[in-house]
């Protein structure tokens, strides 16, 4: 009998999904780890290239980023590796990249995600 409640990722070697987002005209990078489909509750590895920031948006859903590596830039902050800032459901947000290197971070929300741009 197979635990379906188990998962175990090689996240080195899962590859990178291009994402090109058409708002920002520039090309985001992600790893799809769980979504649960009763909740609808997302884990990835997002990963913002230097200089990219997503600018004013919102989501109908809460979600944390943890820092992997870089500075996440927001409008709350520049945060390094190790921090984890969470964003409420509906909170205008800005979040991305210095223009020196791509920051990576794990991207937890807890509903399904969506994005609307100020």
């Amino acid at each position: 009998m197979e635990d379906s409640t188990f998962l175990a990722l090689d996240t080195v070697a899962l590859p990178w999904e291009e994402r090109f987002n058409a708002h920002l005209g520039k090309m985001l990078y992600r790893k799809n780890l769980v979504t649960d489909p009763d909740t609808g509750m997302e884990i990835r590895i997002v990963k913002y290239p230097a200089g990219v920031i997503n600018t004013l948006h919102t989501h109908p859903c809460a979600h944390g980023m943890y820092v992997i590596e870089g500075t996440l830039v927001t409008n709350r902050g520049n945060f390094g590796p190790g921090y984890f800032v969470w964003f409420a459901e509906g909170e205008v947000m800005e979040h991305g990249a210095t223009a020196e290197a791509d920051v990576t971070v794990l991207f937890i929300t807890n509903k399904p995600f969506e994005i609307h741009y100020r």
